[in-house]
């Protein structure tokens, strides 16, 4: 299939699945293969043959990039599709009832997201890129058509959403009752674990969060977290320049939050731990 973009300005519902949207987001139509994707590990395809891969295939048509600071979802828009961080990264947030927005979720590539629509065919939160990403889009109707046959994807569709859902009861549990410096390094912990399983470095990332952006997702105010990243510091557990994060004693921020095995602190908000992909 040739390559073809939509026109900026211009509305489209001609893309399958795809709900008429403005043109600040870029739509690219391709012949994607989940047999290829380095996150097919990770991701819906995982432990799917060939032939339930080829039918996956054949139900994805958009590739949808989204520039930073730019909206995948809003709340009120309607239903259509489940999306695959394909590259880059997203938050999630949701209205509190003082009209502060409050972000749920922080999502990675691997992740699929969308879900909260899927209830009352309107989605509940609001998605917005924290830098130039793109996502696979997956039409919901031709998922549920194709999982009814493919008992391995219905079994991918259930794992996925329990995996978000036990992360988020998770970190309602640790909101509620750990102190803020173990909300930071559980945070902390967590993301190294989700970089180590799509084969990054698990020792030295980079925040793609402001820290304002943490304290919101940890229930934490701004200078909090500044003054929690210092202690880090200088305590010898990290080391922090700009958004850039090192792990100097990965044991050392385990005990700061009570746990001494490996994976164990960042299992606590990743129930299911992902495979490496061996990138």
């Amino acid at each position: 299939m040739k390559d073809r973009y939509f026109a900026p300005g211009a509305v489209h519902a001609s893309a399958p699945g795809v709900d008429a949207r403005p043109a600040d987001i870029s739509l690219k139509v391709v012949e994607l293969n989940c047999t290829v994707c380095w996150l097919r590990g990770i991701c819906l395809p995982r432990g799917l043959d060939g032939d339930a891969l080829d039918r996956l295939d054949a139900a994805i048509h958009v590739r949808q990039r989204i520039k930073r600071k730019e909206t995948l979802y809003r709340p009120g828009d309607r239903f259509t599709a489940l999306y695959a961080v394909r590259l880059g990264t997203f938050k999630t947030l949701a209205l509190a009832e003082d009209g502060v927005e409050q972000i749920t979720g922080y999502h990675m590539p691997g992740d699929v997201i969308g879900a909260d629509g899927a209830g009352d065919e309107r989605h509940t939160s609001h998605a917005v890129a924290l830098e130039d990403s793109e996502v696979c889009v997956l039409p919901y109707n031709q998922l549920d058509r194709l999982s009814a046959t493919v008992p391995e994807l219905r079994h991918n569709l259930f794992r996925l959403a329990s995996r978000d859902l036990c992360r988020d009861h998770a970190m309602m549990l640790s909101l509620g009752s750990r102190s803020a410096e173990a909300r930071l390094t559980l945070f902390l912990l967590d993301l190294a674990e989700r970089f180590r399983a799509r084969g990054y470095s698990a020792r030295e990332f980079v925040l793609r969060m402001t820290r304002e952006e943490i304290a919101s997702y940890l229930g934490l105010k701004l200078e909090t977290v500044s003054r929690l990243f210092s202690s880090l510091q200088e305590q010898g557990l990290l080391q922090v320049q700009g958004r850039a994060v090192k792990l100097l004693d990965v044991n050392g921020l385990r005990s700061v939050v009570g746990v001494n095995s490996p994976g164990h602190a960042a299992a606590t908000l990743t129930p299911a731990l992902e495979p490496s992909t061996g990138r």
